[in-house]
C-alpha cells in the first residue's frame, strides 16, 4: 500500500514540445510552480522528430503539445501516436483558438491558448491525474506491457512475441519480414506499412525494404558507387550490419539523427 500511495503522489511528468525557447521557458516556469498537482518538466523538444524519439526511449505523463511547428505539426504527432497506441495525455498550448475542434478528434486531454494562465493550466494536469490508477491499482502499474507493444514472431514452430522496444530494424524479405534485436533474428509475417502506421512513433522508415528504432541510430554514412553515383547507408547501435537507405528517405535520417543527437545531449 506504501508503495501505490508515493506513486500516486510523484510528480507528474511533463515533456514540452514547442519550437519557441520562450514559449518552453514560461511553461516550464509554471509547470515547475503548479502546487495541485505537483509536476515537473522531465525533457523538451523544439520540434515533432525529436518528441518523437523522446517518447520512444521513456514514458511521460503528459505532453504539452504546440500546434504550429516547423515540419510534423502538434496536430499530427498526436495523431500518429494515438494511431500506435502510445500516446500520453496530450494537452495542446496554442495561440490559435481555432483548431480546437481538430484537437479533440484526435482525443485530446486538454486546449490551452497562449498566454496560459497557472490555474488553467494546474486545471489541465489535474485532469491527467485523475486518469491514473489508484493506488488500489497499483498492481495494474507493474503488468506486462500490452500485446501492441510486442511483435509475434515464428520461432521453431511455435509463435512467440519479441518486446517492440528490443527491435533494431524490421527488413522485408520476399515473404516474410527479419526482426534482428542485439542478440539475434527473427522471422514474422506482416507488413512493412502496417508496422510503420502502428509504430511510427517508434520505427523510421529508411528504405522502401526496411524500417529501423529511431533510438537506434547511430551514423549515416556514403559509399561512392560506380555504378549508382553514390550509395547512402545507416548504422545502429549494437550491430555491425549497416542499412541501405534510399535517397527518397535521405532527408528523414538526417533529422532523426538530429534529434537522437539532441535527447542525447540532454
Amino acid at each position: 500500500m506504501a508503495e501505490g500511495i508515493e506513486a500516486a503522489s510523484a510528480p507528474l511528468q511533463v515533456l514540452l514540445v514547442d519550437d519557441e525557447d520562450l514559449a518552453r521557458a514560461r511553461l516550464r516556469r509554471l509547470v515547475e510552480a503548479c502546487p495541485d498537482p505537483a509536476a515537473q518538466v522531465a525533457a523538451e523538444a523544439a520540434d515533432g522528430a525529436t518528441a518523437a524519439a523522446l517518447l520512444a526511449q521513456r514514458r511521460f505523463d503528459c505532453v504539452l503539445l504546440d500546434i504550429h511547428m516547423p515540419g510534423t505539426d502538434g496536430l499530427a504527432l498526436a495523431r500518429q501516436w494515438r494511431e500506435a497506441g502510445s500516446a500520453p495525455a496530450v494537452i495542446f498550448v496554442t495561440a490559435y483558438s481555432e483548431h480546437a475542434l481538430d484537437a479533440f478528434d484526435v482525443e485530446a486531454l486538454d486546449y490551452l491558448t497562449k498566454p496560459v494562465r497557472a490555474e488553467r493550466l494546474s486545471m489541465a494536469l489535474r485532469k491527467v491525474r485523475s486518469r491514473q490508477p489508484s493506488p488500489s491499482q497499483s498492481s495494474e502499474r507493474r503488468a506486462p506491457a500490452p500485446a501492441a507493444q510486442a511483435l509475434l514472431v515464428h520461432e521453431r514452430g511455435r509463435v512467440e512475441r519479441v518486446p517492440i522496444h528490443e527491435v533494431l530494424y524490421v527488413k522485408a524479405e520476399l515473404k516474410y519480414l527479419t526482426l534482428r534485436t542485439a542478440q539475434r533474428s527473427y522471422i514474422a509475417e506482416g507488413s512493412l506499412s502496417e508496422l510503420e502506421q502502428h509504430h511510427g512513433d517508434y520505427f523510421l522508415r529508411v528504405h522502401r525494404n526496411a524500417l529501423v528504432a529511431r533510438h537506434a541510430l547511430r551514423a549515416l554514412e556514403r559509399a561512392p558507387d560506380a555504378e549508382w553515383d553514390e550509395l547512402w547507408w545507416v548504422r545502429l547501435d549494437g550491430l555491425e550490419e549497416r542499412l541501405q537507405v534510399s535517397r527518397r528517405q535521405l532527408g528523414g535520417v538526417r533529422e532523426a539523427l538530429e534529434a537522437v543527437a539532441k535527447v542525447q545531449k540532454q
